[in-house]
């Protein structure tokens, strides 16, 4: 199994071993990269849908990928959710077990892919009378919700095995397979929409396409190192081991109700912002593309550190994973300082290249200044948060984000924007400060080393 087995050419880095730095470099890098190039494939669609057949094309994809939107963070939860559990295995060694939660995993999100998919199917109509989908554009918001529903099994399919994949210490494959992705999205949409005039349908097959391409790509990989993954493909190998299933649902299942919860308390803040007119609602919409967009620096060390926290765990060497924490630490405050010299001192370049409209650029000057608190806060919880991951401490990984992404967000926004009477700009400083806190209580967990004593998923 991997590095695991005697004999055998091994999937990926064994992150136990070797210079720490290298390790999580070499390993960051690629996710980094992956998840640069979904955000910017993701915005592909948008762009020749609004080129070529205008706002009810882009009003329909919009409201269409709402339960892709929603439905592609649970499934990335469950995914990083198997990858730790697979990286404490890997860590220790446990052959049989590694094989067995390979194959749970892959069962157990293709099954909740079917369930989504079935469920947005079905209801695709009430779903977008609930989202006020206006009636001009309910036609395209229909086609788009149906043709993506039916690429859902690909998305958790995907994400299933790139887990698989990370936890094994390779995180250079998944770069491939988004590339792919990618290739297949842009050229298809350009074909479908502008040559072919097939509107949100156009988009919502090349999407769909392009996740079936990833994971294609990803699951041939698999295929072709069958005997590095011990994988078989028969029945027999998805069986789903009882013992691993509990343990990936009571990881993924709060990271995934996490981000449901984070998602309604961005609408919420994002629906105020709205209320304070045109300028302020542009600045936040493109800020909050801005913020995504940088913070993938940030979230891919720190994905990077979680699995070779893991492994190092699973291997009981303590030392290096809390090692591994503060070389995390010092990438991602160096990540901090430069994105924040950026904001300080070129604020207005940066946001020009999402618009001209000068009331704007003034408004996002302040805000770039003020992101440089997000900026900081988000590289020491991103950092010390890692050891919560890669320890399998679900229940606090879930406190911790719901502390973040809901309580301190909507908390402090209506404090300053309402109490203390700051306007829009209460929005932008409650955004700044809201991972504070929780960087807070990661960083008092990881110095009071209660994670030594932790229980490992392994065990």
């Amino acid at each position: 199994m991997g590095s695991t087995v005697a004999g055998k050419k091994k999937v990926g880095m064994d992150l136990t071993e070797g210079s720490i730095l290298r390790c999580l470099m070499v390993f960051a890098v690629p996710i980094v990269l992956t998840n640069i190039i979904q955000q910017l494939y993701s915005l592909v669609g948008l762009i020749v849908i609004g080129q070529f057949v205008g706002s009810t094309g882009t009003v329909g994809v919009s409201s269409g990928g709402e339960i892709a939107d929603l439905v592609t963070p649970i499934a990335t939860a469950f995914a990083n959710a198997g990858q730790i559990y697979i990286a404490q295995l890997v860590g220790s060694k446990q052959e049989a077990k590694t094989k067995r939660g390979i194959g749970t995993l892959i069962t157990l999100m293709v099954l909740m892919s079917i369930v989504f998919m079935i469920i947005t199917i079905a209801g695709c109509v009430p779903i977008l009378n609930l989202l006020n989908c206006p009636e001009e554009a309910m036609s395209q918001a229909v086609s788009y919700m149906i043709i993506t529903a039916v690429g859902m099994p690909f998305i958790f399919g995907y994400n299933a095995v790139c887990g698989v994949l990370r936890g094994m210490g390779e995180s250079k494959r998944p770069l491939v397979f988004i590339i792919v992705a990618a290739v297949i999205n842009i050229v298809l949409d350009v074909i479908l929409v502008a040559v072919f005039k097939l509107e949100a349908a156009g988009t919502a097959i090349a999407t769909t396409l392009a996740q079936v391409g990833a994971f294609g790509a990803a699951f041939y990989f698999m295929l072709s190192h069958k005997e590095q993954f011990d994988f078989e493909l028969k029945l027999s190998y998805f069986k789903m081991d009882m013992q691993a299933a509990r343990i990936i649902i009571g990881q993924g299942l709060p990271q995934a109700i996490r981000s449901m919860f984070v998602r309604f308390s961005l609408l919420w803040v994002n629906s105020n912002i709205n209320s304070y007119g045109l300028t302020a609602s542009t600045t936040n919409s493109v800020g909050n593309k801005l913020q995504k967009f940088l913070d993938v620096f940030t979230t891919g060390v720190s994905q990077a550190s979680a699995a070779m926290v893991g492994q190092n765990l699973g291997a009981k060497k303590q030392k290096r994973a809390e090692q591994t924490v503060w070389y995390t630490f010092g990438c991602t405050m160096l990540i901090a300082a430069v994105l924040s010299v950026m904001s300080v001192t070129i604020p207005k370049a940066i946001f020009g290249l999402f618009t001209k409209d000068e009331a704007v650029l003034e408004m996002g000057v302040i805000y770039m200044q003020i992101m440089v608190l997000h900026f900081i806060t988000s590289a020491i919880t991103s950092s010390f948060q890692s050891m919560v991951i890669g320890s399998g401490y679900a229940s606090m990984n879930f406190a911790i984000g719901i502390l973040d992404g809901v309580i301190c967000k909507v908390g402090l926004s209506i404090i300053f924007a309402n109490i203390l009477g700051w306007g829009v700009m209460g929005y932008f400083w409650a955004i700044g400060w809201s991972r504070a806190l929780p960087g807070v209580i990661c960083f008092i967990f990881f110095i009071s080393g209660r994670w030594k004593t932790r229980k490992l998923l392994t065990e």
